[in-house]
C-alpha cells in the first residue's frame, strides 16, 4: 500500500497458495491463503485517479515482486484486461493466455512471473 499525507493512493492485493493458476473461488474464500505457499497470486492494483501515471503501480509491483523473491515463492500470477498485457509484461509477466476466470463477466489473461529458473515448468 502506498500512502501520501495519510490518505492511500494505491494498493496491491492478493494471497499466496500452492495453486499454480488464479481462481475466481481464491477471490471470496481467505481460507485458501497459505502462507508458505509457492505462488503469490495478484488480484488486483489500484491505484487512485489523482495518482495515476506517477509510477504508483510500478512500485508497488517491483516490491511484490521482490517480496516474492525474497519468500522463497515460485513466482507470481495475476491477470488483466487485453489493455494491461503489455504494462504486465514490462516487469517480465509471459502472457499465457485467455483465463477460465469469469470474474467480473470480462475476458480476463492470466500472466506469470517464475522467479526460479529450476522451477520454470509449472502443472
Amino acid at each position: 500500500m502506498l500512502e501520501r499525507e495519510g490518505r492511500i493512493i494505491a494498493m496491491l492485493g492478493g494471497m499466496v497458495t500452492d495453486e499454480p493458476d488464479l481462481q475466481d473461488e481464491m477471490y471470496e474464500d481467505a481460507a485458501l491463503h497459505r502462507e508458505d505457499g509457492a505462488w503469490q497470486m495478484i488480484f488486483g492494483v489500484d491505484t487512485h485517479p489523482d495518482f495515476r501515471r506517477q509510477g504508483c503501480a510500478g512500485r508497488l509491483l517491483r516490491h511484490a515482486i521482490a517480496e516474492a523473491r525474497r519468500e522463497h515463492r515460485r513466482g507470481l500470477v495475476l491477470t488483466c484486461k487485453e489493455g494491461l498485457l503489455s504494462f504486465y509484461g514490462s516487469f517480465d509477466f509471459e502472457n499465457e493466455g485467455v483465463s477460465g476466470s469469469v470474474h467480473g463477466g470480462a475476458v480476463w489473461y492470466q500472466m506469470r512471473l517464475s522467479l526460479n529458473a529450476e522451477t520454470e515448468e509449472h502443472p
